[in-house]
């Protein structure tokens, strides 16, 4: 049958998409530029394929900071953090228009949500590459990329129950990246190396905080934004998808236990890291990153999916696919312990198979997907109506 029921088949065809964006940022500043900008796409554009473009804006920027900071601890030339910045700006006007592609062309599809959030889910990793080579965050680039990926997945579980995706006034997509574009452009004036000095130093104003212990600026930044942002978020989707669920008599402990593979994710990793023999954060940090980001990708496909085919509610046993890498990859780890510090497999490769692993993973259901529901609503990912229409001879068109 495929990723994809019966049942899901009729759901994909009812199915509409809601969604509320509070932000003030997006509504009087963005959401006008968006507007105009949309126009720069020719009608016959696939929204999928600007979807693609601007998530290959982030692929590039996190190629970059590998070519220029291999580990995220080095310096890179003024000009890379800029391009980071800039590209970032470019995923993010890519990303919002899209829809409004859609709209415009009329070829919105539960399709769309599944592929721009598909996409979303990835960049989150790569972007964080790019994030952490601007701030010489080394490996502790790694709980970045947790602070970027807990509010994304907690609104998606959100969203599976409440049916509505809701941004606060202040949320990622909007403010979050903004803050991250202009850190990238603020890095590209001060060099990377001032995210590494002592706060009191950096930030003058800080310096008379005496609760706080002395660190690097991109270590406080991390020590904020968790109880300032993430932990609130947490709290909020928690609140929010309780009160559905209790409306609907239904069990908060089936709906937390739709959180358990991706805190399996996270602690799987975070373990490996602790008892890596080699260090693997410090000495490789891209490729867990790497691996991490397609496994995230597909828990979060998986409960994207199953949003659409309202399927129950309650944990996914296929999102666990995902981690059965992790216990191998950890026994690896503690093997060199009896090995005399050298583990069994050299856990560069096991790296490799790692992300080997989770990105053949992610490609198979997104292929697979991508093919089920097209061929269930009798539509293409990177065509729509417009296209036929432009392609017919001049004299035939409409």
């Amino acid at each position: 049958m495929g990723y994809i029921g019966r049942h899901g088949i009729e759901t994909l065809h009812k199915y509409k998409y809601s969604g509320i964006d509070k932000s003030y940022l997006a509504k009087y500043v963005l959401q006008p530029f968006w507007g105009r900008f949309v126009k720069v796409f020719p009608l016959w554009m696939p929204p999928n394929m600007i979807t693609l473009l601007g998530f290959l804006f982030v692929v590039s920027s996190s190629l970059l900071s590998y070519v220029y900071s291999p580990h995220l601890d080095s310096s890179s030339p003024k000009w890379v953090p800029f391009v980071h910045g800039l590209l970032l700006f470019l995923y993010q006007t890519f990303d919002a228009v899209d829809g409004k592609q859609a709209r415009r062309t009329n070829s919105s599809s539960p399709l769309g949500e599944l592929f721009d959030h598909g996409c979303d889910a990835l960049a989150c990793a790569f972007e964080t590459m790019a994030f952490g080579a601007s701030i010489m965050s080394g490996k502790k680039t790694f709980w970045y990329y947790v602070m970027a990926t807990i509010p994304f997945y907690m609104a998606t579980w959100e969203h599976f129950f409440t049916n509505t995706l809701v941004l606060p006034e202040v949320n990622g997509p909007t403010e979050g990246l903004m803050m991250v574009y202009l850190a990238h452009v603020f890095t590209s004036i001060v060099g990377p190396a001032w995210w590494t000095r002592n706060f009191r130093q950096a930030i003058p104003l800080l310096s008379s905080l005496p609760i706080v212990p002395d660190m690097p600026v991109n270590v406080l930044v991390l020590w904020l934004m968790f109880p300032l942002a993430v932990f609130p978020t947490i709290g909020s989707n928690i609140v929010n998808v309780s009160k559905v669920v209790q409306a609907k008599n239904g069990s908060m402990l089936s709906a937390l236990a739709m959180l358990l593979p991706f805190c399996g994710l996270i602690g799987g990793v975070t373990i490996w890291s602790l008892l890596s023999p080699t260090d693997i954060l410090r000495n490789e940090p891209h490729l867990v990153i790497l691996g991490s980001g397609f496994a995230f990708g597909y828990l979060v496909g998986r409960m994207i999916l199953a949003h659409l085919c309202d399927e129950p509610k309650g944990l996914k046993t296929g999102m666990s696919m995902s981690l059965l890498f992790l216990p191998l990859a950890i026994a690896n780890a503690l093997s060199a312990s009896l090995l005399g510090g050298a583990p069994l497999v050299d856990e560069h490769l096991v790296l490799l198979g790692f992300c080997a692993f989770t990105a053949t993973l992610y490609m198979h259901f997104a292929i697979s997907v991508i093919q089920e529901i097209t061929k269930a609503l009798g539509i293409h990912c990177f065509r729509n109506p417009y296209i036929a229409e432009f392609l017919r001879p001049r004299g035939e068109r409409n």
